[in-house]
């Protein structure tokens, strides 16, 4: 296998901030005076793109708003945060170092938008390490479907199975592995419950990105 290119998810992988998005919804939906279900995320038909996640919330909740005003209104509820304060998750800096040093071409693969993403990784000093960016706002199936996936490697100039994808989510291993991809899955608490499916799903399971690194040296000696 030659390993030419690394694909990212975002959320909840190389940015620490699936805490806010819980809070966005509960805010979201509290103020339309609707209590949050628990399996709010279990049916998502299609996909959880940035575009089928706000169609969802708007079927499901019977919302006056437009599927693009939800999601300018998710958008607005969130840039402060992603302009100002959410983190990269430890390692990730020094990883994007490393990888683009090498040599090996760096893409985003990500069910947010274009502009929450782009906001994030400038904020972090991270932004000009990705070549391409595939995003929820585009009109493609969101994951488990492999097209986010699909569309970034064909950006980067890349064949699926030349690349490793790194994800935190089940849906996001999925797919990442329905794509062809070598498959390695990050720790985060927020993905807690599905953790034993994610570990059964991906190529590795890892706790931080110094084990990230190790996965990634086993099939690229050179970084």
């Amino acid at each position: 296998m030659t390993i030419k290119a690394i694909i990212f998810d975002l959320d909840g992988t190389l940015i620490d901030s699936m805490g806010l998005w819980r809070m966005v919804d509960s805010e979201f939906l509290n103020t339309r005076g609707i209590d949050v279900p628990e399996d709010l995320f279990d049916h998502l038909p299609g996909g959880n793109s940035f575009i089928q996640t706000a169609q969802y919330f708007k079927d499901r909740f019977a919302l006056k708003e437009t599927t693009s005003e939800i999601m300018q209104i998710w958008t607005a509820m969130v840039t402060e945060h992603y302009a100002k304060s959410v983190p990269l998750k430890d390692g990730v800096s020094q990883l994007l170092e490393r990888l683009a040093a090498s040599g090996l071409k760096l893409g985003l693969a990500t069910s947010n938008s274009f502009e929450l993403a782009q906001t994030s990784l400038r904020y972090n000093g991270v932004w000009h390490f990705f070549e391409h960016a595939s995003t929820g706002d585009m009109h493609l199936m969101g994951k488990p479907f492999p097209d986010i996936f699909l569309h970034c490697a064909k950006g980067l100039g890349v064949e699926p199975y030349e690349c490793i994808a790194i994800e935190d989510t089940l849906s996001g291993v999925q797919a990442a592995k329905a794509a062809g991809m070598h498959t390695l899955a990050i720790y985060d608490a927020d993905s807690i419950r599905q953790h034993e499916q994610i570990k059964a799903a991906a190529d590795a399971f890892c706790a931080d990105y110094a084990a990230i690194t190790q996965e990634i040296m086993k099939l690229r000696e050179d970084i």
